[in-house]
């Protein structure tokens, strides 16, 4: 059935979620994972007249911390999939859009499933947030796993 699952993770608890139920699906497939973590881009800070100056954060310091916390996003996969014996890889990517960065990392990787989280947000509440599950479900061409 699926050898290959991808598991996007923001380091949320409710993405842990998604990573324990992708890791099991695995585990239950004989299936390998792939884990990735989307960076947001630079974002030089902006000022504006009567703004106190705040020096905000450098280029390489937002990389140091922004590579900090998806390594320890990324870490709950690789230790879920220790213990479950399931063969792991991680990533990151930077993108300024989480759900293409995803797509694109399911094709690079050649992943045939995606496993992740769902707030479960409807009505005006997913209309304002957006959602890049649902995104990521009307692009995919793969299947996709929705975990609430």
């Amino acid at each position: 059935m699926y050898r290959h699952i991808l598991i996007p993770t923001d380091g949320s608890k409710l993405a842990a979620k998604g990573v324990r139920a992708g890791v099991r699906l695995a585990e239950s497939l004989g299936a390998r994972v792939t884990g990735v973590f989307v960076i947001p881009p630079y974002q030089p800070p902006m000022y504006d007249e009567g703004v106190v100056y705040y020096p905000g954060q450098s280029r390489a310091a937002q990389k140091k911390a922004a590579e900090a916390a998806a390594r320890k996003a990324l870490s709950l996969i690789e230790i879920e999939a220790q213990a479950a014996k399931v063969r792991c890889a991680t990533r990151f990517v930077v993108s300024p859009q989480p759900w293409r960065a995803i797509l694109a990392t399911a094709r690079a990787a050649k992943c045939d499933t995606i496993v992740m989280a769902s707030h479960g947000r409807s009505g005006l509440g997913g209309l304002l947030l957006g959602s890049e599950t649902v995104r990521v479900l009307a692009s995919s061409k793969i299947p996709v796993l929705v975990v609430r």
